[in-house]
């Protein structure tokens, strides 16, 4: 595979042509995602791309479109699907994050989600497991994954690990230490991520409540959140967790984060009513949020996006 490096000097066509064969490899892994849900009775469903109010976050910056926002991720129209009675759901979209370009991030990516109602953030990691476990078979990696050189085992049980177990082993801090100095994500993203699915892929799970704006509590203890992300060859490829149903804590969680952008002079965006409106309709259910994009480098086994991607944004 040419090197990104080497692909920087080519012509569009010279790159395109280079990437052939990973962009086959893409179609056959999304070939292999639909047959992975159409087999478990999922709906595919298509939603709008541009959204009049997208969720607030402190940390994602949405790509405006006019008097509206491009999506990005499709969670608030198909959790309004899950409070209209459609129990299991996926799609897979493109997505817009303004001012996100790096080896594993792009303005405009391509999003896989789905939700499963009557579930929780355990059911979702055995799920992500089976869904990672059955594209390896349709690309003739049964058992074993190699990338960077790395044999990954994908036959046994994917390791599980909390959070706060990750922060004991890899970090000097806990993860509320972290977050009171600011640098939970840098932490996260810079120390543990780099070491984390290597020998078989890791779910990180058990976040602090602070760190998951639209997920559930758990119960015991209260601070923290049933949210999870897999790991795999220290890449990040997933963000799942059980889904908050609970309409007055979510405005406040949305309030929360608009606040955050105002005092770290970033844009504020409407809040979502009629996403809001729905929510309490919306029975108890799981969700995630896979970058295909990522899960293709692995496959694929590179370390750069543009590798995967037809056009980027700087050939356009």
């Amino acid at each position: 595979m040419p090197s990104t490096e080497a692909q920087r000097h080519k012509s569009p066509t010279e790159r395109q042509q280079a990437i052939a064969p990973q962009l086959a490899q893409r179609a056959r892994i999304l070939r292999a995602i639909r047959a992975f849900f159409e087999s478990a009775n999922y709906l595919e469903v298509e939603t709008p791309i541009r959204i009049p109010a997208p969720a607030p976050e402190e940390n994602i910056d949405p790509e405006p479109a006019g008097d509206a926002f491009f999506q990005t991720s499709p969670e608030l129209c198909m959790k309004r699907l899950l409070a209209a009675g459609y129990p299991r759901l996926f799609q897979i979209c493109r997505c817009f994050r303004r001012a996100e370009r790096g080896r594993r991030h792009l303005p405009e990516f391509t999003l896989l989600e789905w939700y499963t109602a009557q579930r929780d953030y355990h059911d979702m990691m055995d799920q992500t497991e089976a869904l990672v476990k059955h594209v390896a078979r349709s690309q003739g990696n049964d058992g074993a994954l190699v990338f960077q050189q790395q044999t990954i085992d994908l036959a046994k049980p994917f390791a599980r690990m909390t959070v706060a177990d990750a922060f004991q082993a890899f970090a000097a801090v806990t993860p509320q230490e972290a977050i009171a100095k600011g640098d939970f994500d840098e932490i996260v993203g810079c120390t543990i991520e780099p070491r984390l699915g290597w020998e078989r892929p890791v779910f990180l799970y058990d976040y602090p409540a602070e760190c998951a704006a639209l997920a559930r509590l758990k119960l015991d203890p209260p601070k923290l959140a049933e949210r999870f992300e897999l790991y795999i060859g220290g890449i990040e490829l997933c963000n799942g967790f059980s889904e908050l149903n609970d309409s007055k804590e979510q405005r406040r969680r949305f309030r929360d984060a608009l606040q955050a952008r105002q005092r770290a002079g970033r844009e504020t965006t409407p809040l979502p009513e009629r996403f809001l409106a729905a929510l309490d309709q919306m029975p108890p259910a799981t969700g995630n949020a896979l970058g295909v994009d990522r899960l293709v480098m692995l496959f694929a086994d590179t370390l750069t996006i543009d590798d995967v991607t037809a056009f980027v944004p700087e050939e356009l």
